[in-house]
């Protein structure tokens, strides 16, 4: 495929493959961009910026409304690109298309619903004949820079509320995955978006990204990505407006009152859906002491029963990593946690990039496999022996995106949401759960900024205030 940038599809003499990560097979080729192209696609998002911003809201609305239709029409065709470029079991994959299309057409609902405000002078010592009120108004160009794991529904996550607001959007897609984002472009492009107002640049990060995120043309960011690249972006873009939407590794507490065969149905699905390479994954399972053995005993067979394979067969429930050099990285935490005390109940071995679906019992929170984010499909299993024990395990680490208790206590299920750092709290499921029109986004280093239809659309408009100084 080609790239789109300046409202021409492009071609370039330097090329790299997409490969389907369970086979290492070609699937397709795109450019790879140059420093040059970011400058031509920068100068085409200012003038489509000046178009989106004279585009009625309701004309932005039918737009995106078109765009829903269209990718529903497609859906078969963008699940099994979105499949055979990252890995994504099918059925996951078909999945996303259909929340990728919910999700554009709410956001479409939004553009319709930037309101401002009347603004009540007089509360003010001594202001009489002024008459205040707010606009919103588009940010500008918008940067958004998405990762592999979900490459359709995250790109609509940010693509969707900038054009809803009237923005111009430079996409920068994972590398890994650029063809369902390219495809998405087409959709935009037939749905009536003004070409000048979308354009998508395929290549490394560190090749383009830094001349993207340092560039003055661009005045809000959208990142979903990993912490430390996500730093590297902050340093970079100076006077930005920046949503960060970073890493995690979600807890879930489970108490002695909890349903063992509920939690471990949902640990099976928060920590091994994609592989595990889902930022809000399940990765640290809190057990308390009473039912600790009897968690165990009904988490390993859900966990045995995850078929592992070629994620375009429909039988398989679990696809390949990304790439084999994650899977090799998952399999050496495993080993170094063995080795360090944590005990392998099922699970544990690879073969490329596929890695056996792992549950590992007795981690210490010290322990890297619970400190860091593992991102890939192995849970690791601590003993708690309070809930206030069980809070603190949770809350010993650097991330806060997202975090789930199991309990039919109200008063602890309302402690762990008040004392719980994380943005999402899930109460009686496990942590991988989100609709999309909901305000998701992480505390601490998971990240700032909130994603969900009209909360994106605030974070990619700013804010007027208008003061009409009447005549006495």
């Amino acid at each position: 495929m080609k790239m789109f940038l300046q409202g021409e599809w492009v071609d370039r003499p330097a090329r790299f493959d997409v490969t389907n990560p369970f086979d290492g097979s070609v699937i397709d080729t795109v450019p790879r961009a140059t420093e040059a192209d970011v400058d031509a696609a920068l100068t085409g998002a200012l003038a489509g910026a000046a178009i989106m911003r004279k585009v009625p809201a309701y004309e932005r609305y039918q737009m995106l409304r078109k765009a829903s239709e269209l990718m529903l029409q497609r859906q078969e065709e963008l699940g099994q690109t979105i499949s055979a470029e990252g890995g994504k079991v099918i059925g996951e994959a078909r999945f996303e298309v259909l929340r990728s299309a919910q999700n554009m057409e709410v956001v479409s609902e939004e553009a319709k619903r930037l309101f401002g405000e009347v603004l009540p002078m007089d509360a003010g010592a001594g202001v009489t004949g002024k008459i205040g009120l707010t606009l919103r108004i588009p940010c500008g160009v918008v940067a958004a820079i998405t990762p592999f794991n979900f490459p359709l529904n995250l790109v609509c996550h940010k693509v969707g509320p900038a054009l809803a607001a009237g923005n111009a959007v430079v996409l920068k897609p994972a590398s890994d995955t650029p063809l369902v984002a390219l495809k998405l472009v087409e959709i935009l492009l037939e749905a009536g978006v003004p070409p000048l107002a979308i354009s998508c640049l395929t290549g490394g990060g560190g090749e383009i990204g830094d001349a993207l995120c340092a560039d003055r043309r661009v005045r809000k960011i959208s990142f979903t990505g990993s912490r430390a690249v996500g730093e590297h972006i902050c340093r970079l873009a100076g006077l930005k407006k920046v949503t960060m939407e970073l890493g995690g590794n979600s807890p879930i507490i489970v108490m002695d009152d909890a349903d063992l065969q509920k939690v471990a149905a949902a640990t099976a699905v928060a920590g091994f859906m994609h592989a595990g390479q889902v930022c809000i994954s399940a990765q640290r399972i809190i057990v308390l002491d009473k039912v600790y053995d009897d968690f165990l005993a009904a988490l390993k067979p859900e966990v045995e029963a995850i078929t592992v394979g070629d994620q375009r067969d429909e039988r398989t429930r679990m696809g390949p990593m990304i790439r084999e050099a994650d899977a090799v990285r998952v399999q050496q935490w495993l080993d170094e946690a063995v080795a360090s005390g944590a005990r392998r109940v099922c699970g544990g071995e690879r073969t490329g990039a596929l890695c056996q679906p792992t549950v590992l019992a007795d981690v210490q929170p010290s322990m890297r496999i619970s400190r860091d984010e593992l991102f890939g499909p192995a849970v690791a299993v601590s003993r708690a022996g309070s809930i206030d024990e069980a809070i603190r395990i949770a809350n010993d680490t650097d991330y806060g995106l997202s975090a789930a208790i199991f309990t039919q206590n109200l008063d602890h299920a309302m402690r762990f949401a008040q004392e719980v750092d994380a943005g999402n709290i899930h109460i009686n499921w496990g942590t991988v759960w989100r609709t999309d029109f909901m305000p998701y986004g992480g505390l601490k280093q998971s990240g700032f900024g909130k994603e969900g239809s009209k909360y994106a659309i605030e974070e990619m408009t700013e804010m007027k205030t208008v003061i009409i100084h009447q005549s006495v």
